[in-house]
């Protein structure tokens, strides 16, 4: 993925300020050409750094109100393959591999705790799966963000909020 240059960071700044904004109403926001406005949102797009817009859609209002993390160790040839699996199962948003005793992070949301019992019950049986441990998210303190990033990239930094 290609680093992002501060044109681009304002591009993405004002799409997330404006997620329907039109290429014509980014461009005379960012004083740039409607051409040029299109030609980069294409390249975000094509080279990934603009995420799918599932990820806007929070789990909680399709009635998946419980989430978990669960910490996988898996055997260490099997990591490819238990990754495969995990993505097979609706509940798992995200698996993320680590270093360290666990080697697999995997974000779950679940309707209810018996629900999280047969989607851990559905991870453990996966083969190559050796244990797993499972914590419950009870609030999110800080929402996925990367305004400030974009706030740095763009050139237009704003000193940190203190309590």
């Amino acid at each position: 993925m290609p680093a992002l240059d501060a044109t681009d960071a304002r591009l993405l700044q004002a799409l997330g300020e404006d997620p329907r904004a039109t290429v014509m109403a980014l461009s005379q926001r960012l004083g740039l050409a409607r051409n040029t406005v299109q030609a980069r949102l294409a390249r975000l797009e094509s080279s990934g750094a603009l995420a799918p817009f599932e990820h806007r859609v929070r789990p909680e209002a399709l009635g998946y109100r419980l989430g978990a993390y669960v910490t996988v160790q898996v055997v260490q040839r099997s990591l490819a393959d238990v990754g495969a699996a995990l993505a097979h199962i609706p509940e798992v948003l995200e698996v993320t591999a680590l270093s360290g005793v666990a080697d697999l992070l995997v974000r779950v949301v679940a309707v209810d705790a018996d629900d999280l019992w047969r989607i851990t019950e559905r991870v453990l049986a996966i083969p190559g799966v050796q244990r797993t441990d499972t914590a419950l998210a009870l609030r999110r303190l800080v929402d996925h963000r990367v305004g400030p990033l974009l706030d740095r990239a763009a050139g237009t930094d704003r000193p940190p909020d203190t309590p």
